[in-house]
């Protein structure tokens, strides 16, 4: 590595961790969205537990990423092997699936069951889809009550897809920032084999007050685009003209790493 390239990595890593920092801050709520929509639907289906799972890289296996119900924190990142369960099917196939009864079919995948102790009964699954990409299976189990069940129907499913294409849109955008994230750890834990230094910096880094304040603008940001469309065209204009000045004055800008 030149003296010119090692010189420059604390400023290449500042920017990168500026980056990562808002990217977490705007994609922070994301998650809790997720799990909003999950009982929001799983009310008007009248489920007693809903979940998201989601694929993970190119093994087709299936991991839960966000569900409610009786058993929801014993779900958290447990996985379904690869083309296993219904969700398995759905994930390969792209089809939704109802199933009244999980014990007369052969593709339930009971070994979630064996490690939460939960009893599914009746399954309501639909794919999550992102620019035509299945990216990961809905899942609604049970009826919000005691059992017999009555099945799932048809409308059910077509109000089950629209809450998916919902939901899928912010799976897509959780996972891209868990990427980024993940990235940039990993490219500083390559640099820099002095861990200790690194979390020092990196908190100092953090502490700065420039550091704060371009946080707490990316948090005024992400408030200001939930406001509605009037105060984004707004915002975006504000911050437009400030990068026309900006650029004006100066070449740099936070994000060149």
């Amino acid at each position: 590595m030149s003296e010119t390239t090692r010189n420059d990595l604390p400023e290449k890593f500042q920017r990168l961790i500026e980056t990562l920092d808002i990217a977490n801050i705007l994609t922070e709520p994301l998650k809790r969205s997720i799990e909003s929509l999950l009982r929001i639907s799983a009310a008007e289906l009248e489920s007693g537990e809903a979940s998201v799972l989601i694929r993970e890289g190119e093994t087709g296996d299936l991991r839960f990423l966000s569900a409610i119900g009786e058993v929801a924190g014993q779900l958290l990142n447990l996985k379904v092997p690869a083309g296993k369960g219904i969700a398995g099917f759905v994930l390969s196939s792209g089809q939704p699936m109802a199933i009244a009864d999980v014990g007369e079919t052969e593709s339930f995948y009971a070994e979630v069951d064996k490690t939460t102790g939960f009893s599914t009964q009746m399954i309501l699954a639909t794919p999550l889809r992102h620019n035509d990409e299945v990216i990961g299976v809905l899942e609604y189990v049970n009826r919000s009550g005691v059992p017999p069940f009555h099945p799932f129907t048809p409308e059910e499913m077509d109000k089950a897809a629209m809450f998916a294409d919902a939901i899928a849109a912010l799976v897509n955008a959780y996972e891209s920032a868990k990427i980024l994230r993940d990235f940039g750890e990993n490219a500083i834990s390559a640099s820099e084999s002095d861990t200790a230094s690194v979390r020092s910096w990196l908190k100092e880094l953090r502490n700065a007050p420039e550091h704060r304040e371009m946080m707490d603008l990316a948090v005024l940001i992400r408030d200001i685009a939930t406001r509605g469309e009037t105060e984004r065209r707004l915002c975006r204009e504000v911050l437009e003209a400030v990068m026309k000045f900006a650029d004006s004055k100066s070449d740099t800008s936070f994000l060149s790493f």
